[in-house]
């Protein structure tokens, strides 16, 4: 076969030019143009405010939320951003910031000690994805305003006259064409207000919401002491000693912290850099750790307080640690714009320093919390000896003998490559029937589930292993669970949820979802566990078909049919096992045909929120969740 070859020249290297860039790959700034994507526009701008606070020019920042629910504004009383002409690009200071990327007054010390924004970047990337923009300053008794569309200016700077006070008022509209859905979650919003109180305390945010005529104000003197006494308060979890573990330094770099156990089987941390959250922790983090672990068994070690047969690990020190830092660095080096991640190599060192020997104080000085501490530790130790002697006959999949071990009811694949495995979990033995048939036998796997499984967030490990659906799940994975897992043992690197879509489909879904979470969070957090998305619908219009997921899919693709919807023939599908098993391969099994949603853990905070609530045995909580939704349901699926 003959290959035609193309001519490849200067002509075809094309150059984005000033912020189109952002506009064409806007994911390399904000990370998506999802949800998420869509609030780290107002994350930038918060983080730029909060800088002021941080070095002790704001006290006030106010977040408006407009009545449409998509214009934002962020208002500070800071210095306000500089409107004096640039000496070498001739154009407005404010201007440059917001049309240039790497454009501000970050890169050196002399005007910020510490900061959130490091790039110049994050107020122009803003800009570049709003349909509108309007930057009012006020300054040196004087208000300036200038608005921008898209990234470019559509007005000059304007002189509005003579104004009290000084500050910084950027209001913005996201551009429909870039994100999918405009709309900002107002209970998000006043969420990350909070906790920047917390980690600054004395600084007051506002947060409007116009929609419902509500103002909140966040202002909190206590600091991280404030913080985890509410964390601790949304848990069901008690903390297993009465004092909080605080240390704060102004030496640098400055470093606050605060921490405790609780009866949780599980470690959480919350870290932050500058303010900023860093979700998946970095080198502070290790250094945290590390700290925690060589304080209690230097503790231990001393006072000979290790029972005999009994081994102590690392992750038995640290098991139900709930623990807040938040750390200032003058050259913070974060992995990406997002800054989810903090990469300096000096900076586990200085935190292990300085916690370790604060922590070892701590528990000399108070014998009482640090004998209930030991006690905790070691209770860990030995729920995990004997979680693994129960896991011992879990194995990976890779030879023969590994697969006498698997549950009854999987329906196996032949392949034995773990990156080209799946594994569906299907809701009961009727869809796990059709499913068998319509799969792919060289690559999936089924495992058929009956009824609904337990609730694990209210139930131990040693329970959990008795039941036998989920007892059955981790067997067919081969990883292991709790301390024993070992996910280069995980014998499907798809791991997909099949559930009806419906009611029940999506509580069983829940409760997997929670099982996945609470025991097995690698396997999310390595990118293995999907939901398959089944469709609800069949629509046959003359010889066309179509799929809908749910109801309003179903409206949607009536409406389409341009009058021919009364010819439109409806077939609403009860469960998967009403499904013939060609049509749930070509909706739902089919590679090419099918939609997989991956489970991905964005908001560490607010997902364990939303399982406490869902799932925890406080009823409260989850009634105030009903009750506060229940006016916006139509229609409930019985």
């Amino acid at each position: 076969m003959a290959v035609q070859k193309q001519a490849y020249t200067a002509k075809d290297i094309t150059v984005l030019e000033g912020l189109d860039p952002v506009r064409k790959r806007p994911g390399m700034y904000i990370g998506g143009v999802d949800t998420t994507g869509l609030h780290h526009l107002v994350w930038e701008l918060l983080d730029n405010a909060v800088d002021e606070a941080m070095n002790g020019h704001a006290s006030r920042i106010e977040v408006t939320l407009h009545k449409d629910g998509s214009t934002v504004t962020v208002a500070d009383n800071g210095r306000g951003i500089p409107v004096d002409l640039h000496p070498q690009f001739r154009k407005p200071a404010l201007e440059l910031i917001l049309t240039t990327l790497h454009a501000g007054g970050k890169f050196s010390d002399q005007n910020y000690a510490h900061s959130g924004g490091l790039h110049g970047v994050g107020a122009s990337v803003v800009n570049a994805l709003a349909d509108d923009m309007r930057a009012r300053i006020r300054r040196d008794g004087v208000e300036w305003e200038q608005r921008f569309r898209r990234g470019k200016a559509t007005t000059p700077l304007k002189n509005k006259g003579e104004v009290r006070g000084h500050g910084t008022t950027l209001t913005f509209h996201p551009d429909p064409d870039i994100f999918p859905s405009i709309t900002f979650k107002p209970e998000r919003i006043a969420e990350r207000l909070e906790s920047k109180a917390y980690l600054h305390k004395g600084l007051t945010l506002v947060f409007r919401n116009e929609a419902k005529g509500q103002t909140q104000q966040f202002l909190y003197q206590d600091g991280l002491k404030a913080y985890l006494r509410k964390l601790l308060a949304n848990s069901e979890k008690k903390a297993v000693i009465q004092d909080i573990f605080h240390i704060e330094r102004a030496a640098s770099p400055p470093l606050e912290c605060v921490l405790t156990w609780t009866e949780s089987p599980e470690e959480r941390i919350h870290s932050f850099v500058n303010g900023i959250p860093t979700p998946f922790g970095g080198t502070h983090e290790a250094g945290l750790k590390t700290a925690i672990v060589k304080a209690v068994r230097n503790y231990i070690n001393v006072n000979n307080l290790t029972p005999k047969g009994v081994s102590i690990t690392a992750d038995d020190t640290r098991e139900g640690l709930v623990a807040i830092l938040s750390l200032y660095l003058k050259h913070p080096q974060f992995q990406g714009q997002t800054k989810e991640k903090l990469g300096n190599p000096e900076a586990t060192a200085q935190i292990d320093g300085m916690v370790r020997t604060a922590l070892e104080n701590f528990l000399l000085h108070n014998r009482s919390q640090a004998e209930t501490i030991v006690q905790r530790v070691i209770l860990a130790a030995r729920a995990r000896s004997a979680s693994r002697a129960a896991l011992e006959t879990v194995r990976s999949k890779g030879s023969v003998s590994h697969r006498l071990n698997l549950p009854g009811k999987l329906a196996d694949c032949s392949s034995t490559s773990p990156a080209k495995s799946e594994l569906f979990i299907v809701e009961g033995d009727s869809a796990g029937g059709s499913a068998k048939q319509g799969r792919d036998r060289g690559f999936q796997a089924i495992l058929p589930l009956r009824g609904k499984v337990l609730n694990t967030e209210q139930a131990s490990l040693n329970k959990i292993l008795t039941n036998k659906e989920l007892n059955d799940i981790v067997s067919a994975l081969g990883c292991g669970v709790g301390k024993a897992f070992n996910l280069s043992k995980l014998r499907y690197h798809k791991v997909c949820l099949l559930m009806d879509a419906d009611s029940d489909g999506n509580h069983i879904c829940t409760l997997l979802l929670t099982f996945f979470y609470r025991h097995l969070p690698e396997l999310i957090r390595a990118g293995c566990v999907y939901i398959a998305k089944p469709p609800l619908y069949k629509i046959e219009v003359g010889k066309e078909i179509h799929w809908a997921d749910d109801d309003a899919a179903k409206e949607r693709l009536l409406a389409q049919q341009n009058g021919h919807a009364s010819k439109a023939q409806v077939q609403r599908f009860k469960g998967l096992g009403e499904m013939n098993p060609h049509t749930l391969k070509e909706t739902t099994l089919d590679p090419r045909t099918r939609t997989l949603l991956q489970v991905s853990i964005q908001d560490a905070e607010r997902t364990e929120k939303a399982i406490q609530t869902l799932m925890g045995k406080d009823v409260q909580p989850r009634f105030s969740f009903i009750m506060e939704r229940a006016p916006r349901v139509e229609d409930v699926d019985v």
